[in-house]
Order: structure tokens, then C-alpha cells, then sequence
């Protein structure tokens, strides 16, 4: 069955599972520090993406600015991860499987970085507003852009080489 997939297909699964992998541990870390917490009010879904929403008026800001970093510490460290093993992932012989992991690669090293650094201006504070609880927005925006371009060559340097060569 795999041997007939096209390129296209494990693309398009790939990116799929980047999204999905990407919305469960960056709002599931909401979700499990609102449950510790006991803020958790509902998950909204809105289009393709999901929100974790709590009970704001109930956490301090130290709190508040915690729930907004975790789905960003969660996605890093999954990178991370995901990044170490890099090498035992190229070696599986599902290409599908490996097309997966390497979009979920790139989504977990580069998605909040990028989004927290440059987008959120663009498109709303989002996590953001809790973060400048804990840090000045202006350090945050850089910090998260030296994490954008170290995370950037990490993938270029790293991630890219080592599935080009499991690909060919």
C-alpha cells in the first residue's frame, strides 16, 4: 500500500499530523496546568484550531502568564525530543510514518517561536498577553525570536539533511 502513495498523499498526511500533534501538546499543556490549577472552563473550537478556555478572574498573573507559556515550553520540548531522535525516526522504513514526524519536526520547532516573536502583532496578543504578565512583551518577542533562528538552523543544519538522505 505505501509503495503506491504519492509524494502528495504522505505530504498532505504529514501536514495533517503536524496540525493535530501541534494543537495537542501545545493546548493540552493549557489544558493539564488549568486542571492543576482548577481554572479549566471548556475547550472552543473554532475552525480548524482549538482554544483551551479558563477562568481568568480566578488566577493571579503569575498564573495567567504560566497557562500562556506551557503550550510553547510543551511544543519546544517536543521538538527537542523529536530533534534527538532524529536519527532512530530516519531509519524507520515507512516513509509515511517519516513524512509524519519530519512536518511535526519543523511545526514543534518553529510554530511558536514564530508566532510569539513576529505573528501575534499581525493577528492578536493570544498567549502573548499572559506571557508579558511574567516578562516585558519586548523581551519576550526577542527571546522567541533567538529561539525562531536558532530553531531555524537546527532544522536547515540538522533535521533537513538527515531526512533528505532517508528520503533518496
Amino acid at each position: 500500500m505505501e509503495e503506491i502513495m504519492s509524494k502528495r498523499t504522505r505530504q498532505f498526511f504529514g501536514l495533517f499530523s503536524a496540525v493535530a500533534a501541534y494543537y495537542i501538546i501545545h493546548e493540552g499543556a493549557h489544558l493539564i496546568y488549568a486542571l492543576f490549577i482548577g481554572t479549566f472552563k471548556q475547550i472552543n473550537f473554532m475552525g480548524l484550531g482549538m482554544q483551551i478556555d479558563v477562568y481568568a478572574e480566578r488566577m493571579n498573573d503569575t498564573q495567567l502568564g504560566i497557562f500562556c507559556l506551557v503550550g510553547a515550553a510543551a511544543t519546544l520540548i517536543t521538538a527537542y525530543g523529536l530533534v534527538a531522535a532524529a536519527d532512530k525516526i530516519c531509519e524507520a522504513k515507512s516513509r509515511l510514518f517519516k513524512a509524519s514526524m519530519y512536518y511535526v519536526t519543523i511545526a514543534m520547532l518553529l510554530m511558536d517561536p514564530l508566532y510569539l516573536s513576529i505573528l501575534y502583532g499581525f493577528f492578536g496578543g493570544g498567549d502573548m498577553n499572559g506571557i508579558a504578565l511574567l516578562v516585558p512583551e519586548r523581551v519576550a518577542r526577542i527571546c522567541f525570536g533567538v529561539l525562531l533562528l536558532v530553531n531555524g538552523a537546527i532544522f536547515l543544519k540538522l533535521i533537513l539533511p538527515k531526512y533528505k538522505r532517508s528520503f533518496s
